[in-house]
């Protein structure tokens, strides 16, 4: 049920993401999606560590242990990725110092904040869908390359493009194992599913608004 609800989405999402790469106008573009993504990356860590510890508040919940497990390790996976965008940025051309100080689009604080709500107010579950879908969206392994390529920018400027497609097949594999392992029940398996499509639509809208002229 949840695999097939996920497919709803997956055309347009790969459809936004052709647009993101296209060769026209790549340059720029590139340097946008890098302040975009550091907005969307910066608060994964957190946001796994406040799922982990909601899950260790709640001792009889029989998705606690497993899940805070889960958490906790990925959360050790992905930190300080985020500085990862921050270098590939400097090498790219951009000004780090202005992109921390920027505040990041709406479309970025809506895809991060409702995780924040579910956490808090439902069940630190849903934040599965959220990373779901960006795992299984993953750069692919030759994007980095072609990318270089298509800008003209040196091959560094492009690290994080680089290990998330060596990294992200393994990790939604993980992930996916997990989702198989969880007693699940349905209300719960609905939750993964609305995060997952509410984390889709968001991306597809922020590409989106990276592709459009003079997108931010």
């Amino acid at each position: 049920m949840l695999r097939t609800r996920l497919a709803l989405a997956a055309p347009t999402l790969r459809s936004a993401c052709a647009a993101l790469w296209h060769p026209e106008g790549l340059r720029p573009r590139y340097l946008r999606y890098l302040a975009a993504m550091h907005g969307l990356v910066r608060a994964s860590v957190p946001l796994m560590e406040l799922a982990a510890r909601r899950c260790a508040e709640a001792p009889g919940d029989p998705l606690a242990r497993p899940l805070g497990r889960y958490l906790a390790t990925h959360a050790e996976e992905e930190r300080d990725h985020d500085a990862w965008l921050v270098e590939d940025l400097a090498v790219a051309g951009g000004d780090p110092a202005a992109l921390l100080a920027a505040q990041p689009p709406a479309v970025v604080a809506e895809l991060v904040g409702a995780q924040y709500y579910w956490i808090e107010h439902h069940h630190p579950v849903v934040l599965l869908g959220y990373i779901l879908t960006l795992e299984h969206h993953a750069p692919s392994p030759l994007l980095a390359r072609r990318l270089a390529r298509d800008t003209g920018l040196p091959a560094a400027a492009f690290r994080t493009v680089h290990e998330h497609a060596a990294l992200d097949g393994g990790h939604a594999a993980d992930l996916d194992a997990l989702l198989d392992e969880l007693p699940l029940t349905r209300a719960q398996l609905t939750a993964v599913a609305v995060g997952a499509l509410h984390a889709a639509d968001g991306i597809t809208r922020l590409f989106a608004r990276l592709t459009a002229p003079g997108g931010q």
